[in-house]
């Protein structure tokens, strides 16, 4: 993970931002206008290089973490979002942690006093004043109330809530201009995105909202001995205070700290992958956030949950539509795979399919029931994310934060058993919903309909070598002999649509730039505005450039015709 060695005062300027909304306003557009430059830059003449997208990815980083805990929220979801940003740019994010300095002690105090309406030493036996942790929305204290009973007082850091609705409106305003004049991007439905960003964020620090959650996730998990969730003391909770039952543990991807007290970490990893498909399949309630330190394992081997605040809830279409793609994985049926991707969204319906089926069914051939070798997974995720570049791939909103919190999950999961393989994990899973009566409603019984389903394949399984027939049709379907059919008029119109696509790149690239620096004029940052407007100027060039390109071509076809 990257130890984001920010100095304070350079980690903090969004705090005094606060109570300046045109000079918040003019940090993120300048922002956005320079990762616009960046971007489009790196692809026009370095495009080529890793080493300067590299670069790029790492100065990205930085500004998320510069611009405070709006952006490092949604930094840290952009880490899922291949179909939106290069490769490089996905693995830096994919390492953004979430870590700036404390907050005055003496400020959560007051807080804690305004909120709860006591003062401190009337609600608390003890208090520690030194936090256990901190993070950009807040930080965690011990304490011991006058019952005895220890505990932790998660205490929101100051001015979030203006923070938050600030930082929204300024993204909305650039996600509403960015739609009008780029046509392209509204494949990707930034707008969408931007409410489902903001309605779950809004959640998060909500700290009564987050109290409901964790009620809510105990009560489905009330029938598992294994998983543990920290009681809430609702008299000691509030919007921006919440006091939970102190319940210590080993980090849940210290694998020699599990070994070391005779825990095997291979059947704690069983355990959470089972939690989660549960979360995800069962109860369509998850926790979006499945980063070590929001979970840990206890001395006698349980599963401790820990942060409810960033939860998200699958729809039952969704969650039907996840129940049939996770049995199709396990059957080896990369057809109906495909097929449910599409349901989803995921996948445009009339995109050719021939990659992603290859991709596929590499997947579910290699990953199903083997152990996962880094390597091979190293290299089929770069293959992902280049079909993810070249095919008419997409994101909806809310499957935004189920591909998060599974890619964290898979991260957790390797740490634990760097071999470990779905089949194996999820069988406890499957067998117990085997159990459930298939006329149970809320989706329930169609889940245990296919875990039976499932399990009379497994016993009615073909042979291996009707199997290996079965994969040669496959993959001669999928196009391993391919036929390539080459038309001079078809690659002229090809060149010529692209030279017409660069050509509206630049000038909305040149229009940003200019207002982005009229607007850093009016406040008087010349230095900004001044680089505003070179990138403006630069975009000018490349415009003119493939504009006469572009009248050049369109000559040369006539004469051709």
């Amino acid at each position: 993970m990257l130890q984001a060695a920010v100095p304070p005062t350079r980690s903090l300027r969004w705090q005094r931002q606060i109570s300046s909304p045109l000079a918040r306003q003019v940090d993120i557009s300048v922002s956005a206008a320079k990762l616009t430059f960046y971007l489009w830059w790196d692809r026009q003449v370095s495009g080529k290089s890793a080493h300067h997208r590299n670069r790029r990815a790492q100065w990205l980083v930085g500004t998320l973490l510069d611009l405070g805990p709006t952006f490092i929220k949604i930094g840290q979801s952009l880490s899922t979002r291949a179909d939106l940003l290069p490769l490089e740019y996905v693995k830096a994010l994919g390492q953004l942690q979430d870590r700036v300095p404390e907050f005055d002690s003496n400020q959560a105090v007051a807080i804690i006093e305004s909120e709860l309406g006591y003062p401190l030493h009337m609600l608390y036996q003890d208090f520690d004043r030194t936090p256990i942790a901190a993070a950009s929305l807040g930080q965690v204290h011990r304490a011991r109330l006058h019952t005895g009973e220890e505990v932790v007082v998660k205490v929101q850091r100051p001015g979030l809530d203006q923070l938050f609705a600030m930082d929204f409106q300024i993204i909305g305003r650039l996600v509403r201009w960015i739609d009008r004049i780029v046509p392209v991007a509204r494949h990707y439905n930034l707008e969408e995105i931007h409410g489902e960003f903001s309605e779950i964020l809004g959640r998060e620090i909500d700290y009564v909202q987050e109290a409901m959650n964790a009620d809510r996730f105990r009560h489905n998990f009330a029938d598992h001995d294994r998983i543990v969730v920290p009681k809430i003391y609702p008299k000691y909770t509030t919007r921006r205070v919440l006091t939970m039952e102190y319940v210590p543990g080993i980090k849940v991807n210290d694998r020699q700290g599990l070994l070391a007290i005779g825990i095997d970490p291979r059947e704690i990893n069983h355990l959470g992958i089972c939690a989660y498909l549960k979360q995800l399949l069962q109860d369509g309630f998850f926790q979006a956030d499945p980063h070590p330190g929001n979970m840990a394992v206890s001395h006698d081997g349980k599963l401790i949950f820990y942060d409810f605040g960033m939860m998200a809830e699958v729809q039952p279409i969704n969650r039907n539509q996840m129940v049939q793609t996770f049995f199709a994985v396990l059957k080896k049926d990369t057809d109906q795979v495909v097929s449910t991707l599409v349901d989803m969204g995921l996948v445009e319906p009339m995109a050719d399919m021939t990659p992603v089926k290859r991709i596929v069914n590499v997947l579910v051939d290699r990953f199903a029931d083997k152990p996962v070798e880094l390597q091979a997974f190293k290299s089929l995720r770069n293959e992902l994310y280049s079909v993810f570049e070249q095919q008419p791939f997409r994101l909806p909103a809310k499957m935004t934060f189920i591909i998060k919190a599974l890619t964290t999950l898979d991260g957790v999961a390797r740490d634990l058993d760097p071999q470990y393989n779905l089949l194996s994990a999820a069988k406890p899973f499957v067998k117990s919903l085997a159990t459930i009566p298939a006329r149970q409603g809320g989706g329930v019984g169609e889940l245990a309909r296919q875990a039976k389903d499932y399990l009379a394949y497994r016993l009615n399984k073909p042979n291996p070598t009707q199997n290996a027939i079965e994969r040669l049709e496959t993959r001669l379907e999928q196009g391993e002999i391919q036929i390539q059919v080459n038309s001079i008029a078809h690659n002229r119109a090809l060149k010529t649509l692209n030279l017409s696509v660069r050509a509206l790149l630049y000038a909305c690239i040149s229009g940003f730039s200019a207002l982005t620096g009229a607007i850093l004029l009016v406040g008087q940052i010349s230095g900004g505005a001044m680089f505003a407007f070179v990138i403006a100027a630069v975009a000018g060039l490349f415009l003119i450039r493939s504009l006469i390109r572009l009248m050049w071509r369109d000559r040369v076809d006539r004469m051709l015709d």
